[in-house]
């Protein structure tokens, strides 16, 4: 587990896909990333999470004063991020705000989907880094916090996130989970702001490789 950032108030780690943050509901004996951490840092408080597929930068608070104000920052939008993604096809737009309205654990697959008469209130604002000839890089900013929301707004976007079958992605052998990674995120500490960076893992960087050709 690569560690970012270490003191006494906060630990900021390179999260890897494929590990949940928290016990999966079905599988309570598989390891988790706040056990892991534990065992080495101590005591952790959970101020946001990652989906399990998800990879890319996560902030843990070490003490309770710490979560408060790391959660007020969070609910307030005041702390950014900062996550890109591959998504199917390629956008007409360079920049798109999505707002579709989302409501969370639908159905038996538990999948969150745009409701507008019982959905809350959602926005993600997506911009096109790259493309390529099937596929483009995204930078997508959470503006809320819903449940899988960046990958039903690209879905209902008409361009679902690469290998995010859940959301009707086709079949790939490109990468194998959701092409998503927390790239950054910027927070406000000792009367400043501080952001952390993680590079793409080995996956999601051959993805790109291999969509270029």
């Amino acid at each position: 587990m690569k560690i970012l950032y270490k003191d006494e108030s906060i630990l900021v780690v390179d999260k890897p896909a494929g590990l949940p943050v928290l016990p999966d509901g079905w599988e309570q004996d598989t390891p988790y990333l706040l056990k892991m951490l534990e065992e080495d840092h101590g005591k952790l408080w959970v101020v946001h999470r990652l989906d399990k597929t998800t990879s890319g930068v996560m902030v843990f608070a070490r003490d309770a004063e710490t979560h408060r104000a790391l959660n007020t920052q969070f609910e307030n939008h005041e702390a950014e991020k900062v996550y890109h993604a591959i998504v199917e096809g390629n956008p007409k737009w360079n920049e798109k705000i999505a707002k579709h309205p989302l409501r969370v654990n639908v159905g038996h697959r538990h999948r969150t989907a745009v409701d507008d008469k019982y959905g809350k209130p959602s926005e993600t604002r997506f911009k096109v880094i790259t493309r390529h000839p099937t596929s483009a890089l995204v930078e997508a900013k959470p503006m809320t916090g819903r449940t899988h929301q960046i990958r039903v707004h690209a879905y209902a976007l008409g361009h679902p996130l690469l290998g995010d079958t859940l959301y009707s992605a086709e079949e790939t052998d490109v990468i194998a989970r959701p092409a998503l990674h927390a790239y950054s995120l910027t927070i406000h500490m000792n009367e400043e702001h501080r952001t952390f960076k993680v590079p793409y893992p080995d996956d999601f960087r051959m993805a790109l490789e291999r969509l270029k050709r």
